[in-house]
């Protein structure tokens, strides 16, 4: 009997030190405590960036949508003005004989026959205007687009957005397929606007045009022309890479 008391003392639970030394003991009890709580805290600070992070992110497509909002009506206003015809007169009135830029590369009065307006410039609403326009070729709406650049041009063809608009309508008329048009639109940004910075870009896009339409000698001789005016913009570069496959 003594000896299966000893026996049964000895292998009683729990075992004999624990909770008085070892890894357990005291402050040995204390580092897992610890431990999980600075896990918790992470977690706890994790969530919060997290759902900042959340609100950022709800702020943000709240701001993309309210920017298709606007974007969305300024094509509808706009789309309205051009089918009522509100926008000015045919697109035929914008022509060299409009004189836009005379040949000095200073602004010359509008010709008789330019669309009527009593406006004074308004380069925000001209900007607001021509970014709508824009808008349309982001949109891929191409039809859309060219009348829209017809009608900024019609309506102010002094802008300093004009130039460009040139420029894109021959790039709007090119995605269409309409080569005729697109080569007439930029020989204009040359004609109407010739000190504009889209001058080079113009020509070697005519150029361009002029190669698909299989006019060899007049494509080639308007990549030589591009080299030879703007040798260090990068339509010559292009100029010069079209004139080595040619």
């Amino acid at each position: 009997m003594g000896d299966n008391t000893a026996a049964s003392g000895n292998s009683g639970y729990p075992p004999a030190g624990y909770g008085t030394s070892g890894a357990y003991a005291e402050g040995g009890a204390a580092a897992p405590a610890s431990a999980q709580g600075q896990l918790f805290m992470q977690l706890q600070q994790m969530q919060q960036e997290l759902g900042q992070l959340r609100g950022m992110v709800e702020e943000q497509q709240n701001e993309i949508q309210r920017l298709k909002q606007e974007s969305l009506e300024r094509y509808q206003s706009l789309d309205q003005r051009v089918s009522s015809g509100a926008l000015g007169a045919p697109a035929t009135q914008n022509s060299p004989a409009a004189g836009v830029i005379n040949a000095a590369g200073s602004p010359a009065a509008p010709a008789a026959n330019a669309p009527a307006s009593n406006e004074p410039g308004d380069p925000a609403k001209e900007k607001l205007y021509y970014d709508a326009s824009f808008e349309l070729i982001k949109a891929k709406d191409f039809d859309k687009a060219s009348q829209a650049f017809e009608a900024f041009l019609r309506k102010y063809p002094n802008s300093q957005y004009a130039g460009n608009a040139q420029y894109w309508l021959g790039e709007v008329n090119v995605a269409q397929g309409r080569l005729q048009a697109a080569g007439q639109a930029f020989a204009k940004v040359s004609q109407n606007y010739p000190s504009h910075t889209k001058v080079p870009d113009s020509l070697y896009k005519l150029g361009d045009v002029e190669l698909r339409l299989g006019n060899l000698d007049k494509a080639k001789g308007i990549f030589q022309q591009v080299i030879a005016q703007y040798p260090t913009s990068s339509a010559a570069q292009l100029a010069q890479r079209e004139l080595k496959r040619l």
